[in-house]
């Protein structure tokens, strides 16, 4: 029986099923011929609280480190500096941070304003969770943990990659094992009223297709972005279990699309760029191999010699997008299209085609 990692109900649906997949932290060595462990990866969300979520997970480490893209960097400074114009952050002002595993802080940015970094169980001013929460397997005392480092007054800034942008733009691929938790708005306050905290303000970033920042504390009363965004999110089905269930309806007509694109450059060179997850879950459901896509380049050394993980297509480095040109390039996380193409403009000089999966 299946319960909800937040408020612990039974009642609620599979809304996304994705087969057999290997773990997206898995990168073996080229020339491992595996076969690689798979496990299930399905999402389900609770009838009860709205909170969408992972089933199975293997419980294996997190995957070589990446090197953060130019685009979470840059939303990172923006975020910073919006939170600076509120007074939120601020000099002389304490900060904990709940970090994500795959790597970043907002921490150097913070102590750039004069905020310092509050000491262990200290209480802090504010507390940062960017992506973080997602990879805890029981979200409720998760979320009391966080709302327990809060000093008198404090706030605590938790950012998602928003489920109504997921949803609403067939994101199925977003799905991995290792983020046990998919949050709308809605249900990301339902969580956190769970450790006593109300929202307050709300600010929203185009990263990842969608990505919310909420302000939580424990006297907060929501403000009309925050009011408007809960009411949007709503009236978009967030919180209902046939609406998120439209997730697993576009499955396959995603995998069809790119695997014929790859099919119309037989012959010539194509390349894949960014070893990510949504790129493993997208290789497996799709059938995608050597035969269609030969390699991907990815701007982090800890991949290169490696492989996907349930495939046999090489990680390279990024030194393959231009050593030859190729025909076409298949971009797996469309975030990173405006850095790539400024990082190497031979690529368009040469008419490649983008492909964004």
């Amino acid at each position: 029986m299946i319960t909800c990692r937040a408020c612990g109900a039974a009642d609620g649906e599979l809304v996304l099923d994705l087969g057999e997949q290997p773990p997206c932290d898995l990168f073996p060595p080229a020339g491992d011929p595996g076969p690689d462990p798979v496990w299930p990866l399905r999402m389900w969300m609770c009838a009860r609280c709205a909170l969408a979520q992972l089933v199975e997970d293997p419980g294996t480490a997190e995957e070589p480190a990446g090197v953060e893209p130019k685009a979470l960097t840059g939303q990172a400074a923006d975020a910073v500096a919006r939170l600076a114009r509120a007074g939120l952050v601020r000099p002389g002002a304490t900060v904990a941070e709940f970090g994500s595993p795959h790597g970043g802080s907002w921490l150097p940015l913070l102590r750039a304003e004069g905020m310092r970094e509050a000491a262990e169980g200290e209480p802090a001013d504010v507390v940062v969770d960017c992506f973080g929460l997602m990879h805890e397997p029981d979200q409720r005392p998760a979320m009391a943990r966080r709302a327990a480092r809060l000093a008198p007054g404090g706030a605590l800034l938790m950012q998602f990659h928003s489920l109504a942008s997921i949803v609403r733009q067939g994101q199925w691929n977003a799905l991995r094992h290792g983020h046990f938790a998919y949050y709308s708005t809605p249900s990301a306050i339902t969580l956190a009223a769970s450790a006593g905290l109300r929202p307050g303000r709300s600010w929203t970033f185009d990263l990842y297709g969608g990505t919310v920042l909420l302000e939580l504390g424990r006297d907060l009363d929501p403000d009309e972005a925050t009011t408007a965004l809960v009411a949007a999110e709503r009236a978009a089905g967030a919180e209902e279990i046939a609406v998120v269930g439209g997730l697993g309806r576009v499955v396959d007509e995603g995998c069809g699309r790119v695997v014929a694109r790859l099919r119309e450059h037989a012959g010539q060179r194509v390349i894949g760029y960014g070893a990510a997850s949504r790129a493993v879950v997208l290789l497996r459901r799709a059938g995608i191999d050597i035969d269609l896509l030969p390699e991907i380049a990815d701007i982090s050394p800890a991949k290169h010699g490696r492989r996907m993980p349930g495939t046999r297509v090489p990680v390279v480095s990024t030194a393959a997008l231009t050593h030859p040109i190729p025909r076409a390039v298949l971009l797996f996380v469309p975030d990173l299209e405006p850095e790539v193409r400024a990082a190497f403009p031979r690529l368009d000089e040469e008419h490649c085609e983008w492909i964004v999966a």
